[in-house]
């Protein structure tokens, strides 16, 4: 089991990662960073609404799956927000420079969310 820092840490350790972060959705707040390549704590509290959205839309669309990762693909970066199966309300959320490896990222995220401590 890991704590966030360990867990913000360990995504750090890909190739081209930039930036990586812990949030608690409902209020927006950043449980824990490192690095950067955006403002952590402004999106934080922006993709907190994105989680949000998309899981409103998930329940009008009577869907009953649980979202694995989301993906936002930018000209120079790729922002990966995966949220916690374990700690209800969070999500962990990886800056990666588009050279990156994403199936690596994806995998690496994934990895380290099942690895994360019950907060």
């Amino acid at each position: 089991m890991a704590n966030i820092n360990e867990t913000v840490n360990a995504m750090m350790q890909l190739d081209g990662a930039l930036g990586a972060a812990i949030v608690d959705y409902n209020s927006g707040m950043l449980l824990g960073s490192v690095g950067g390549g955006v403002d952590l704590e402004l999106a934080a509290a922006g993709n907190s609404e994105v989680v949000k959205a998309k899981l409103k839309t998930m329940r009008s669309l009577g869907l009953h799956s649980q979202i694995e990762d989301i993906l936002i693909t930018l000209s120079d970066q790729l922002h990966i927000i995966r949220p916690s199966q374990a700690n209800e309300g969070l999500f962990l959320y990886l800056v990666l420079s588009k050279a990156g490896n994403l199936a690596l990222a994806r995998r690496k995220v994934m990895d380290v969310e099942k690895d994360l401590s019950t907060i």
